[in-house]
């Protein structure tokens, strides 16, 4: 084990001998000659933040396509001096990023150089299987969706909204990693729900409202830990006729704010598992599904003997520090990766056929190529540059010599060449920091978002349930009432609403977002024992939260 000081935080973390036996068998090998990766110099928070700050995925804008001159739709704002295609545009022929391709200067930092031909070369205005998209316009992240607005890190769903990683879901909205549920709303970690709000950690239930923990349920209020039950109101059995009378008054707004300060205080009366989480073997972290030896790993599945890597979301194997990468193996420093990538490290954004890709960013169906940006269905190409294979290996080891003098060779792209603004990406929302915070780091700072959609004049007035709400409010804008921004109603919601008996919400999707993000646990683990058995257990609870937090072997004893 090697203790280190974090060049980034200051910080003292630990390298793990796992690690660096990981490290070695990831290296790479150029010309027969293997470059080994050296241990890393920030801590893992902070190799994450970089990673994520790379990214995306909720801010969109409206811009023009720079070659075809059409209307889009863009995370990419319109004052960047990054150059944005229309997807359909990006990937045809219409272009050659070779075009664009540089001598490397040995003179210069990698990353300097690196930065001005990410800059040169356009982008794609969106990350969505547009090609098996119908009607999703305002997504990202996101493929094979029909008739979805506002989803993102999302496949497979048809008619859905304002939700975040959800999949193969139909019907549903204002819901956070929920898979294989229809007409569902406010689910968050849910699977095969039908017909519910505000389920949280539950699936195969339907037709109910505020559970936790719960799995095989239908017709049930207020209730946690149950399984294979019916009629219930605060897990206590009722009659049909007394469950409809409680679930006909949370049409009312005011009476669903009232059930939901309830519910924040019944759930917490009864114990929770250390982890969230099934078919486990050997792993370390919290959401975690059907994986074997994921040591610190968190909102993944189906991982084989990887390590700090977050939001897996297909097979992945032999990986480390990764963030949302799968179909995949061998991985190193890797973000919004995979579809079959294999041996790659230090790069973002490639998804599609990839091997022996480092340092680069949009380059499907390419390999080996080292400092590339948008080179699609390339070879031995370093900054867009065209080489031999001799050539091309070559000089790679020159240049990763020259980076082990500078610094660079090991680290992940810095936080100051990202396309966006800090508060405009992913990190924000798991590492929140203030202008000024951001500026003193030398990071980018996007002044505009604030100014978006701030609302004037006179807000409307929301009636307090949906019988009472015309199809007019759609064409209002509503004012959050955490906010402030402006939001709109969309005609298919008032359907959904009515199906559910849902009052519409006060607040604009941003602000839902971040309560639906908050009920789940932070991923930082914490060592204490179990509350009722005294086993020690490593877990996502803090010790001084109010749960009972019991063992897997407790929890299932008190369950079952």
């Amino acid at each position: 084990m090697m203790n280190k000081t974090c060049t980034a935080c200051s910080a003292e973390f630990e390298i793990l001998d796992k690690d660096l036996e990981m490290l070695e068998e990831l290296s790479p090998k150029f010309g027969g000659v293997k470059y080994s990766f050296p241990p890393p110099t920030q801590c893992p928070d902070c190799r994450l933040q970089r990673r994520m700050a790379q990214v995306n995925q909720l801010n969109l804008y409206e811009t023009k396509c720079a070659k075809s001159g059409d209307r889009i739709i863009s995370n990419v704002h319109p004052d960047s001096p990054i150059t944005v295609f229309k997807q359909e545009v990006w990937y045809s022929d219409d272009w050659d990023p070779l075009d664009y391709g540089r001598e490397f200067d040995f003179s210069r930092p990698f990353f300097e150089q690196w930065h001005e031909l990410m800059l040169a070369v356009p982008r794609p205005s969106l990350l969505t299987g547009y090609e098996f998209d119908e009607n999703c316009e305002y997504t990202n992240h996101a493929g094979k969706n029909k008739n979805c607005y506002l989803i993102f890190d999302s496949d497979e769903n048809w008619d859905s909204y304002y939700s975040y990683s959800i999949n193969q879901c139909k019907n549903c909205s204002d819901c956070f990693r929920t898979r294989k549920s229809e007409l569902c709303y406010e689910c968050v970690d849910c699977v095969k729900c039908y017909s519910s709000a505000y389920l949280q950690d539950s699936d195969n239930c339907s037709d109910s409202m505020f559970l936790k923990n719960c799995t095989a349920c239908r017709n049930c209020l207020m209730c946690s830990n149950l399984k294979n039950k019916e009629y219930h109101v605060e897990n206590k059995p009722v009659s049909k006729e007394e469950f409809e009378k409680f679930r006909a008054i949370l049409g009312s707004h005011q009476a669903l704010q009232q059930a939901k300060q309830r519910f924040d205080t019944l759930k917490i009366e009864f114990p929770q598992k250390f982890m969230h989480g099934l078919q486990n073997e050997d792993v370390l972290g919290d959401y975690i599904v059907n994986s074997k030896g994921a040591y610190k790993c968190f909102d993944s599945e189906d991982m084989w003997d990887c390590r700090y890597c977050y939001q897996v979301f297909m097979p992945l194997k032999n990986s480390m520090d990764i963030h949302e990468c799968g179909d995949g193996e061998r991985l190193y420093e890797c973000g919004v990766m995979g579809y079959q990538a294999f041996d790659c490290a230090f790069s973002h954004h490639i998804l599609g056929s990839i091997n022996n890709i480092y340092y680069s960013s949009f380059c499907p169906h390419s390999k080996n190529c080292f400092g590339c940006s948008g080179a699609r269905r390339k070879e031995y190409c370093i900054l867009n540059k065209q080489y031999t294979k001799e050539g091309y290996e070559e000089m790679v080891a020159r240049i990763i010599e020259y980076m082990k003098t500078t610094g660079e060779w090991g680290e992940f792209f810095p936080i100051e060449v990202s396309a966006f603004g800090y508060n405009e990406s992913l990190v924000q929302d798991y590492y929140p920091l203030t202008k000024d915070e951001v500026k003193a780091n030398g990071w980018n700072w996007f002044d505009g978002l604030e100014k978006i959609d701030q609302a004037e004049g006179m807000p409307v007035a929301v009636p307090d349930s949906i019988g009472e709400v015309g199809d007019d409010i759609t064409d209002q804008k509503l004012t959050c009432e955490t906010s402030g921004k402006q939001y709109k109603i969309i005609p298919q919601e008032i359907e959904f609403y009515k199906q559910l008996n849902l009052p519409l919400p006060r607040k604009c999707f941003f602000e839902r977002h971040k309560e639906r993000q908050a009920l789940r646990n932070k991923r930082v683990l914490h060592d204490r024992t179990c509350d009722k058995c005294g086993v020690d257990i490593t877990t996502t609870y803090e010790p001084e939260r109010p749960e009972k937090v019991y063992c897997e072997k407790c929890y299932l004893a008190d369950v079952y």
